[in-house]
């Protein structure tokens, strides 16, 4: 069984065990979260939008962290413009508990 959740922004394809990484929540590790924004669900058939209203995803927050750095540069030439800036993205890892249809 798996579902289609929709948080920060993107879309994720969870099932129940799954480990991810997902944009940065407000909570503390150890706490529960649940997703009520569910686009899909499929546990022999797929259900979408409509049939799936009622649909949750419940996750516990694992550890909070920062993504590598990326490095982003910019150059015009023959003007000696350079500028250079790094950048962390933030990230909550969590676990998929279950999916509740």
């Amino acid at each position: 069984m798996y579902a289609i959740i929709v948080t920060g922004g993107k879309q994720y394809k969870v099932s129940e065990g799954d480990i991810i990484n997902i944009e940065k929540l407000e909570t503390e590790p150890g706490k529960t979260v649940t997703f009520d924004n569910v686009l899909a669900v499929s546990d022999k058939e797929l259900k979408v939008a409509g049939d799936v209203a009622d649909a949750t995803v419940t996750a516990t927050v694992m550890e909070q962290g920062r993504d590598r750095k990326v490095i982003v540069y910019k150059y015009k030439r023959k003007t000696g413009y350079h500028k250079k800036q790094g950048h962390r993205q933030s990230y909550t890892k969590v676990k998929i508990d279950k999916i509740s249809v």
